[in-house]
């Protein structure tokens, strides 16, 4: 299948594996590159030199196109782009800050780079701000997240009418199906984070993809819209920031109750009562832990026979 994103990312499929913290390394962006989708390495969990050790291994572990998702609120921003360009990675997403700060600056050093957004207002600056493309992400989603809950089959027609660029859909897509309605519905690719966490190459700890596979419909909350919005699973501690909810707190509450790592502890060092668990809601839906090459074929078969079925209904 040939469209933009396709050949704006030089890959087979329309797929992007999101660089998703503490879940995308080298391992998962390699397999998803090889698999013929693009993946990305997730900065927002790595020191600069960590983050250097990745890449220079990705680069070892594939030949095809992959790239590096950098949310802009984290410290040593500008170390972390220095890295990049010196490694000469060719594709960049950026999130969680103000794409016109390194759009530009990117750019001009022969990299592509994509900005993803949670409204119409924010995928038009970012558009103003010339990047490539955008991710429009709705409240599905795990990880970092919109504050106005709009979900993914009303985001993307919205973004979809006022863009001019190429758009990418995320948030609740783990399936072929979702896909093609996602593409019915204006998106050029999808961008898919969940179901890679529930796979073999994952760099999330083998406890906490298990939970994914478990998770049920219901068993997710989105919160802490007062710092930075995340999809929870609703565990002990997730019980705990409801109680404090209950008090009103201040933004600096919350941070003392959130404190440092949390999410390093849950989804990384696989502790499920305090860590924080991050997934999106189509958990529901994912059943299985498996290889990445086989998710990957399973969702390109499910969208080719979908999409031949159209005609039918």
């Amino acid at each position: 299948m040939s469209n933009k994103i396709t050949q704006l990312f030089n890959i087979k499929h329309p797929i992007i594996q999101a660089g998703m913290i503490w879940n995308s390394g080298w391992k998962l962006a390699s397999a998803a590159s090889n698999s013929g989708i693009l993946g990305l390495i997730g900065a927002g969990s790595m020191y600069p030199d960590v983050l250097r050790e990745h890449i220079q291994k990705c680069k070892k572990a594939t030949d095809k196109p992959f790239g590096v998702n950098v949310p802009m609120l984290y410290p040593n921003i500008e170390e972390i782009m220095n890295i990049i360009v010196e490694e000469e990675v060719k594709i960049v997403f950026t999130s969680a800050g103000n794409p016109k700060t390194w759009t530009k600056w990117l750019q001009d050093k022969g990299i592509t780079v994509v900005h993803v957004v949670s409204s119409v207002k924010f995928a038009l600056k970012a558009q103003a701000a010339g990047v490539d493309a955008i991710v429009a992400e709705g409240f599905e989603a795990g990880g970092h997240n919109g504050r106005d809950e709009t979900t993914t089959l009303t985001l993307i027609p919205m973004v979809r009418e006022q863009l001019q660029i190429p758009l990418i859909a995320a948030g609740g897509i783990a399936t072929g199906k979702a896909m093609l309605a996602c593409m019915v519905l204006g998106a050029d690719g999808v961008q898919v984070g969940s179901r890679f966490v529930a796979s073999t190459e994952s760099s999330a700890h083998q406890a906490f993809k298990q939970v994914v596979v478990d998770t049920k419909e219901g068993d997710t909350q989105l919160t802490l819209k007062e710092l930075a919005p995340v999809r929870l699973v609703k565990n002990k501690f997730y019980q705990q920031l409801e109680a404090l909810y209950k008090t009103s707190p201040t933004p600096e509450q919350l941070k003392e109750l959130l404190g440092r790592a949390r999410a390093k502890k849950g989804m990384f060092e696989g502790d499920l009562d305090d860590g924080e668990l991050e997934i999106g809601q189509i958990a529901g839906l994912i059943h299985d832990i498996k290889p990445v090459a086989e998710i990957v074929k399973d969702m390109v078969a499910e969208f080719d026979v979908a999409k031949s079925n159209v005609g039918q209904l």
